[in-house]
């Protein structure tokens, strides 16, 4: 099974990346993206945000079933490597990106002209993870304990904020940064005592396979200390924008069926993740796949819908920490025109 299960924090040096990257693309004649396939297929390559896993499962459920094939294209599905996805989306060798708000909105305000273009998970499902045993069911226990994180700015503003939210004092939590780590085995070791997962991947791998007594504090429980956010998202390049919308548009409407199938069918979605990517592992591919069908959209048809509210709220706050020094052209950040509902 593989060992990469969660994402990372981009710090402001990757955002930065990106720019210089983009910038370059900017300047290039936009390479063979545009060429047909001898086939006679659109080349579409999607990077991934980090290692495959079950946010991606439309995606790939759509591979299998063969509908991109039938749209006229031709998807190949590439992992970022230590590059971001949106450093690879910059530097032109993807057409469309998986990432993350907190990653998209930092690099708008540097200059990149990235575009988010559907939501792949309708609502955040970050929670905070920590051993039974600690007492830690609400942000305000966090005080008098240990945060293990990657050191980023954002998630020092969230913890605070939800610390000193419920009534606890952050300056009494110990924010211990921890990078790439076995959760498990910090926490058991007691390097730590909580930590940020998302609850379809580490969450269930933590509480459900592993079967260690957790306690989560979702941060979606907390919305009126933070703000909802899109994490994950597909992204493109405004040139990519420009210059293929209609390829794009047959690319997002195969992906939104494949989400809507993934839906539908959670057992067929794990199926078609693990027959990509068969050294997964089985079980927490299978509940993980359950868990998120009920949760890409509340409505199946309008999977992938993005709204004003949520991006003026999230960079607002973005502002207000400090992430940011002014807000982004919300308009320009994201669009909606490319899913069939848009």
């Amino acid at each position: 099974m593989t060992t990469r299960t969660h994402r990372p924090r981009r710090t402001a040096l990757a955002v930065l990346a990106v720019v210089a990257l983009l910038g370059a693309a900017a300047c290039s004649d936009g390479g063979d993206d545009e060429a047909t396939t001898e086939e006679g297929l659109e080349p579409v390559t999607v990077v991934l945000e980090w290692s495959p896993n079950t946010n991606h499962s439309g995606v790939y459920l759509a591979q299998a079933e063969g509908w991109y094939a039938d749209a006229g294209l031709d998807v190949e599905v590439v992992e970022p490597g230590d590059a971001g996805s949106l450093q690879v989306l910059g530097s032109g060798q993807a057409d469309v990106a998986f990432t993350v708000q907190e990653e998209l909105v930092p690099a708008r305000a540097e200059g990149v002209p990235a575009v988010g273009i559907g939501a792949v998970i309708e609502h955040n499902t970050s929670s905070l993870l920590s051993l039974a045993e600690d007492g830690i069911s609400r942000p305000a226990d966090l005080a008098g304990h240990r945060y293990g994180g990657f050191g980023g700015q954002l998630e020092t503003e969230l913890i605070e904020r939800m610390v000193e939210c419920d009534g606890g004092d952050p300056g009494e939590v110990e924010m211990t940064e921890v990078g790439e780590a076995d959760y498990r085995l910090g926490l058991t070791r007691d390097q730590y005592d909580a930590v940020w997962i998302f609850d379809a991947w580490d969450g269930i791998r933590l509480g459900e396979v592993e079967g260690l007594d957790t306690e989560t504090i979702p941060f979606t429980d907390h919305e009126d200390c933070i703000p909802d956010w899109y994490t994950p998202m597909l992204a493109t390049s405004e040139e990519e924008l420009d210059q293929r919308p209609e390829v794009l548009a047959d690319f997002m409407e195969v992906t939104a069926r494949g989400y809507r199938e993934a839906m539908a069918d959670p057992e067929a979605s794990a199926d078609a993740l693990l027959a990509a990517v068969p050294d997964l592992d089985p079980d927490l591919v299978e509940r993980s796949s359950e868990y998120l069908s009920t949760r890409y959209a509340e409505d199946p048809e309008q999977w992938g819908l993005m709204t004003e509210e949520r991006w003026t709220d999230f960079v607002a706050f973005l502002v207000d920490a400090g992430l940011i020094e002014e807000p982004i052209d919300v308009d320009a950040a994201y669009t909606n025109e490319l899913l069939p509902q848009g």
